[in-house]
């Protein structure tokens, strides 16, 4: 019985990984909605991007407030930066997982 739990444990672990990577593979090769920066929020990880249609999340052209996956990607940004960026719905809110000055 020991041995099956390990087992198990191994299985679900490498299926983990496996689906971890798909999803980063996936997000990876997603075109990118091109946008412009209109503030940066550092102490909120926040930033207000005018974007272009966000085609995975089927959302039209607006301005609006994203959350940043990680504080780092705020660090290079600024109000009137050209970008090219990937959001991604996570707990509930609209975040930023990858972005790229033009």
């Amino acid at each position: 019985m020991k041995h099956l739990k390990q087992t198990l444990a191994t299985l679900f672990t490498a299926a983990a990984a496996a689906l971890a990577a798909s999803a980063a593979l996936a997000q990876a090769a997603a075109p990118l909605t091109e946008g412009e920066i209109r503030k940066v929020d550092r102490e909120a990880g926040k930033l207000t991007i005018k974007h272009g249609e966000i085609k995975n999340l089927e959302m039209p052209p607006m301005t609006m407030v994203f959350r940043a996956s990680d504080p780092k990607l705020l660090e290079s940004l600024s109000a009137g930066d050209k970008i090219g960026f990937h959001v991604e719905k996570v707990d509930g809110q609209f975040t930023v997982t990858v972005i790229e000055k033009r």
